[in-house]
């Protein structure tokens, strides 16, 4: 049993703190309030201390960077008070998978680091039950994922067969456990879905009380529009809905604060939320920098776009405004690469910003992830107030020895959001807590998750000053003390 004693609990309902003595036993919360009589094999003094539920990231990369399997104990959304992770985001997931391919996250990971010994949903949640994590883990089902394997790199409208086998897979993934369906429409693979195709696997989602997660189809000219369109689905079908990333893109900030206003009154009568960080940096896949009408096809067909002499040149004239904002993060076959700035690779191989872009493209073959300093920073830390916002990184759990840049966010996204509420004051500490803890879980029904009650998982993080000194996952100390203590304790959660 564990005793945390004397501290000021915030439970997660956003109701006022109070002081409080909290018992684990076994993985469960076994009582709170003055427990001074009681007596446990480990005592935590909480005096000074806020203790509340574990974070819960709505949007993580976990699984997109192969790292559940490479780096299970997740260290970097441990240290940040993390206790729950939800993957399967931008229409890619792990499962389930018709030929056992992983070209879904090809994007973002060298997928021949792991051999795939699964195809079901539930066989990959067995699969991962098996291998153990530091953090709890659901995940959504992929679109692209599915419709990938259904009809490879063509960029089409499914047949009535087709859509008869995506919707099977769909309802027996949901049945096995899958917390709802993510869409990735702003990738090239995804950018012609019709919005029936979206709309007929999203109405399974619905029915099975499962969310539906989008990246949106544009986040610049036609934000506002790419909005409608989500608010359209999800009042004709009455889903749970998660717009992925919603950031203030610079040069767009007039159609994020329309579509900003779009979200919050529609969250008046549906269950519809978008996720933030508090943060300027885009993580991307390098090819998402090219220009729409280069993106169509494969990378093959993409890296035949950037080699070819006829279309170069138009590749250069429309790459012309790329500027010293870009940071190479991670690159499958030139780890050394990591890092460095565009300009000193430019300046390293004798080019100009565009030329060097695509050079670097090349060398890579599409296959680098960068830091793109893209977001109006203010913006973006206002909008974390709005009462249709979520927190969540968009990162990964990386080892610290990752041939991947780790960006901030990755790893202190939470502490800074709680700074960020702290300094400006314009939401109580309470709401921020209910905010990470409380709504995420009922949003993906997490059952006996994300409030400290009676009965309730242990699923626990302790701080002050914004510093996380102890975080407790499944009733297992896994921060002691500001210390990572390498425990695997972590479960895979299924849709309730």
């Amino acid at each position: 049993m564990i005793l945390i004693k004397s501290a000021q609990v915030i439970d997660g309902s956003g109701q006022p703190m109070r002081k409080a003595d909290v018992l684990i036993k076994d993985n469960k919360i076994s009582a709170i309030g003055n427990l001074a009589t009681k007596k446990a094999e480990t005592i935590i003094d909480g005096l000074g201390y806020y203790l509340t539920p574990g974070f819960i990231d709505v949007n993580t990369d976990s699984d997109h960077y192969l790292s559940l399997f490479t780096n299970p104990p997740q260290k970097d959304f441990l240290i940040q008070g993390v206790t729950t992770i939800i993957g399967g985001h931008c229409g890619s997931s792990l499962a389930p998978l018709i030929y056992g391919s992983l070209e879904s996250i090809q994007k973002w990971s060298d997928i021949n680091q792991i051999n795939v010994n699964w195809h079901s949903m539930a066989e990959f949640l067995k699969t991962l039950d098996r291998a153990k994590l530091g953090v709890n883990f659901g995940t959504l089902i992929g679109h692209s994922t599915i419709r990938r394997a259904l009809v490879g790199e063509e960029i089409r409208e499914l047949t009535e067969s087709e859509l008869k086998v995506f919707k099977h897979l769909v309802q027996e993934s949901l049945e096995e456990g899958a917390l709802g369906l993510s869409t990735g429409l702003s990738y090239v693979h995804a950018k012609q879905t019709s919005f029936s195709e979206v709309k007929s696997l999203v109405e399974l989602v619905a029915k099975n009380g499962g969310v539906y997660a989008t990246h949106l189809r544009d986040d610049r000219e036609h934000l506002v529009e790419s909005i409608q369109e989500t608010i359209k689905i999800t009042e004709e079908t009455k889903v749970k809905t998660l717009i992925s990333h919603l950031r203030p893109l610079i040069g767009f900030e007039d159609n994020f604060r329309k579509g900003l206003d779009l979200i919050e009154r529609a969250d008046r009568e549906l269950d519809i939320n978008f996720d933030n960080y508090p943060f300027d940096t885009s993580v991307i896949p390098i090819y998402t920098l090219l220009p729409q009408w280069a993106q169509d096809g494969g990378l093959l067909v993409m890296l035949e776009n950037i080699k070819s002499v006829k279309l170069r040149p138009k590749l250069i004239k429309e790459l012309a405004d790329i500027k010293d904002d870009l940071t190479i993060a991670q690159s499958k076959n030139m780890p050394y690469l990591k890092g460095k700035k565009l300009s000193e690779f430019a300046k390293a191989h004798g080019l100009d910003m565009p030329e060097a872009l695509l050079k670097l493209m090349e060398v890579t073959n599409l296959g680098a992830i960068v830091l793109y300093h893209n977001i109006n920073i203010d913006l973006a830390s206002e909008a974390l107030y709005s009462r249709s916002a979520l927190v969540a990184s968009n990162g990964a759990g990386l080892p610290d020895d990752a041939s991947t840049f780790k960006y901030e966010r990755f790893y202190n996204t939470f502490p800074k959001f709680l700074e960020i509420i702290e300094k400006t004051g314009k939401i109580s500490l309470e709401e921020a807590i209910k905010k990470i803890s409380y709504i995420p879980a009922l949003k993906f029904s997490l059952k006996n998750r994300g409030l400290i009650k009676e009965g309730y998982m242990a699923d626990l993080t302790m701080f002050s000053k914004n510093q996380i000194t102890n975080v407790l996952v499944n009733g297992q100390l896994a921060i002691k003390n500001g210390q990572f203590q390498n425990i695997l304790a972590g479960k895979v959660l299924k849709r309730q």
